[in-house]
């Protein structure tokens, strides 16, 4: 089984161009809010991972972050079956050649691939210099549960927005 995921996760970095060529197709804000709340124990694990280094030893994710990640963790099975739906939405955009692969994975399969590859792409991702707003941000964030973190990052790009089009990276969000 570890086999199969690994590669899948390959199949899944082999062609970043491709996933840049297609745009990907719209998420409702709750589809969008889903894959949110189920991705981000996977992101503040990255970003505790990316930012630990430069934080102070009071920060709070140095002290705290895992224990954000785990608690927001409890509410992962509840998203899951909407942040699947909003995956396999993404998916033909991601890679096209992986996604059959992607489609026919078990869940349990598709969550382990899944899970260290947001926090990958987290800890690779974060500007340094930045990581200081950001655990100021997750820090008040905090007291929240997942759900309503989730609703206020999906509310955050919908504001965000330039065009009719929210966008967070590569994800579009569809008008309300």
């Amino acid at each position: 089984m570890r086999r199969f995921t690994a590669i899948a996760a390959a199949a899944l970095t082999l062609t970043p161009a491709l996933a840049q060529a297609a745009e990907p197709p719209c998420l409702s804000p709750g589809e969008f809010t889903a894959l949110a709340e189920y991705a981000l124990p996977s992101m503040i694990n990255g970003t505790t991972q990316r930012c630990t280094s430069t934080l102070g030893a009071n920060a709070y994710l140095p002290r705290q972050g895992a224990q954000l990640a785990q608690r927001y963790a409890e509410r992962r099975p509840a998203a899951w079956p909407r942040a699947k739906a909003a995956f396999l939405k993404l998916s033909p955009t991601i890679n096209p050649q992986a996604d059959e692969l992607i489609r026919t994975m078990p869940d349990a399969s598709l969550q382990q691939m899944l899970d260290p590859l947001l926090a990958g792409m987290v800890s690779q991702q974060v500007p340094l210099d930045r990581c200081g707003s950001i655990d100021r941000l997750i820090g008040l964030l905090a007291p929240l549960p997942a759900q309503n973190t989730a609703e206020l990052i999906a509310l955050a790009v919908g504001l965000g927005a330039k065009s009719g089009r929210a966008k967070l990276g590569a994800i579009n969000i569809c008008a309300a």
